[in-house]
């Protein structure tokens, strides 16, 4: 399919912060997303947490395999609007760079230690990741990313620290949150591909784990739905065919629905630029009534898995391991290696330190510095 005249032209990107060549083969979003898959970063992702730790089980969602359902998930959807694939992929396989260990217990934790010290969010570190943490190259930190990719990395952002990055980088990607526009329709793809992809393997992991059933399932109208549809076609389903079925069912519809939602937005916006999509306001979303059953199914999540006892125990775990290893590291900087013992900003070198750790590293570490060990 052609792209649309609102899809994002890597031939028109704003470019990178240190101009290079192009590529004779390959367009800059293509680059991206082929340093996004060789860094250091993208690696250590098979080793962080989703929402089981990463030593609860090997089939258990991870970051890394998040990322990869994200970007499938991006590209089926964005190829029925025109929009560009590649950047899609770049996005989402970069979204979650800046993730700490031990998922979001470990991000709530580190974001109180430096409270002091400008807080901590994940997007913002992804950021970080990709513009300076990355040491692959001769002339540059990071992985030197295209605005377009980079702007669609920072999902979120505090008003303090988009302030902080407009000093920087004038018209940067900050300057969005400051003015309130959209990021590109590609951006606003993968933020949506995220939600989807995270509701239902959350469901597969819950059900996989035994803390949720498919009984409690059935008060989730979206869930329900297509376990019924399911039933009525092949009435001696059960077990986990009857859930991976279910589970690829709801799927399709999300996707259809926000091909449908958003070729109607589009319609409705007649923009005709990537530009004039960034100033139309939010552009790619489901219908009403599959946002309110997207919403429900959250909610369920939250009640009966992200809160259920064994979870909150493990991760209150977690984040002790990450105040603990914080407060270690401050102290004694001469703990880390790879030269961030030696940064003058002591405590966002730690930050830095930690948040690009594996669960496994981390509690490692942690069993060193403390002599407990407060995770298998």
């Amino acid at each position: 399919m052609s792209p649309a005249p609102y899809a994002s032209d890597p031939h028109r990107s704003r470019g990178r912060r240190h101009p290079e060549p192009a590529a004779p083969t390959r367009t800059g979003f293509q680059r991206d997303r082929d340093r996004i898959v060789h860094s250091t970063a993208f690696r250590r992702l098979v080793y962080k947490t989703q929402v089981f730790l990463n030593h609860e089980g090997d089939l258990f969602r991870t970051r890394l395999t998040h990322s990869l359902e994200v970007a499938q998930l991006g590209r089926s959807i964005a190829r029925p609007l025109g929009l560009n694939e590649d950047l899609v992929e770049a996005i989402a396989l970069a979204h979650d760079l800046g993730h700490t260990p031990f998922g979001h217990a470990g991000q709530d934790a580190l974001n109180d230690c430096m409270q002091p010290h400008g807080g901590f969010e994940h997007n913002l570190q992804s950021l970080r990741v990709v513009d300076q943490l990355e040491e692959r190259y001769p002339l540059f930190d990071g992985l030197n990313l295209c605005f377009e990719t980079r702007e669609g990395i920072l999902k979120h952002c505090s008003r303090a620290n988009a302030q902080r990055l407009e000093e920087r980088e004038p018209g940067g990607v900050g300057r969005r949150f400051l003015d309130r526009t959209q990021p590109s329709l590609e951006a606003q793809l993968c933020n949506l591909a995220d939600e989807i992809a995270y509701n239902a393997h959350d469901i597969d992991d819950g059900v996989r784990s035994g803390l949720i059933s498919l009984e409690q399932l059935e008060e989730v109208q979206l869930f329900e739905r297509f376990r019924r549809l399911t039933l009525a076609e092949h009435p001696q389903l059960q077990g986990r065919r009857l859930l991976y079925e279910s589970i690829r069912r709801m799927l399709s519809a999300q996707v259809y629905d926000v091909i449908d939602a958003t070729q109607e937005a589009l319609r409705a916006s007649g923009v005709a630029s990537a530009d004039a999509a960034r100033a139309a306001g939010p552009l790619v979303s489901f219908s009403a009534p599959m946002a309110a059953q997207s919403g429900q199914l959250k909610q369920f999540l939250l009640r009966n898995l992200y809160r259920h006892p064994q979870v909150t125990e493990t991760t209150g775990r977690a984040k002790l391991v990450v105040r603990q290893l914080f407060d270690a590291y401050a102290a004694d900087p001469a703990q880390m290696a790879g030269g961030f013992d030696a940064r003058q900003d002591r405590e966002r070198a730690v930050a830095d330190y930690i948040a690009g750790m594996t669960d496994r590293f981390a509690a490692k570490e942690h069993e060193r510095l403390t002599g407990r060990a407060l995770l298998p």
